[in-house]
């Protein structure tokens, strides 16, 4: 089987370094990629990007050589909606496509809630990232560390806020959502991406909040890779929709 890159784009407030561990785990003819951000990680002396429509294409442009092979997109709550508009900009500029798109732990971009992201002091994102986990607690108990995060969480929150949804063509390759059941997005904001599939589409439900990617890694990796295996080799054990 030919090597597929595997873009993976992070949730606000995070660095492309929480992929580091899926790329350890994944087979050899998955490349996993990991899609570092302007202003953290890697790039952290960057000035971070607070819009959307700037931000697309400008990720487009940065990985275009990747993308000139077989690849897949995935990205997790705020990097979802960026895979997608990333699959949208490949499409509208007649560019390669991806051959599946997977979007986690969000709704789908038509339902899209805008004062989600409406409180950016300091002590509304620590609320937030109280409440929907996953932040280590050491994060909180640094002030440096606390400082650069919150900075970034904030950044995203306002590139969050600039999207603006368009109606357009549904895109041309399958999309595969995955959520977690204790999540706080809802089922039907959830099956709301089925209106951008034009082909096929699949919705995993996993245990757990927010992050269940991380709580269900494995049963999530199964997912990502039969869905890689499917659509690139045809394998049988497709994944599909699961109750």
């Amino acid at each position: 089987m030919a090597v597929i890159n595997l873009l993976c784009l992070p949730n606000a407030g995070a660095s492309a370094t929480m992929y580091l561990r899926w790329k350890r785990l994944m087979p050899a003819w998955v490349n996993l990629v990991p899609v570092e951000l302007p202003g953290r990680g890697r790039r952290l002396s960057e000035a971070c990007v607070e819009h959307f429509d700037q931000l697309v294409p400008q990720l487009c442009r940065e990985n275009a050589a990747l993308m000139q092979q077989p690849y897949a997109l995935f990205g997790h709550s705020m990097g979802a909606l960026l895979s997608w508009g990333m699959a949208c900009h490949q499409r509208d500029q007649g560019l390669a496509l991806p051959r599946i798109l997977f979007a986690s732990g969000t709704a789908g971009p038509s339902r899209r809630d805008m004062d989600r992201f409406g409180g950016t002091s300091d002590a509304e994102l620590i609320a937030d990232m109280r409440r929907q986990g996953g932040t280590p607690e050491e994060v909180f108990d640094s002030p440096e560390l606390l400082r650069m995060t919150l900075d970034i969480l904030g950044a995203d929150y306002r590139l969050c806020r600039s999207f603006v949804y368009r109606e357009s063509e549904r895109l041309p390759m399958p999309l595969e959502v995955l959520a977690g059941r204790q999540d706080d997005i809802g089922g039907a904001r959830v099956l709301s991406w089925q209106r951008e599939a034009g082909t096929a589409f699949a919705l995993h439900w996993f245990e757990g909040g927010h992050f269940f990617i991380r709580q269900q890694e494995t049963a999530v990796l199964q997912a990502i890779l039969r869905g890689l295996k499917y659509r690139f080799a045809g394998v049988a054990d497709a994944a599909v929709a699961t109750a």
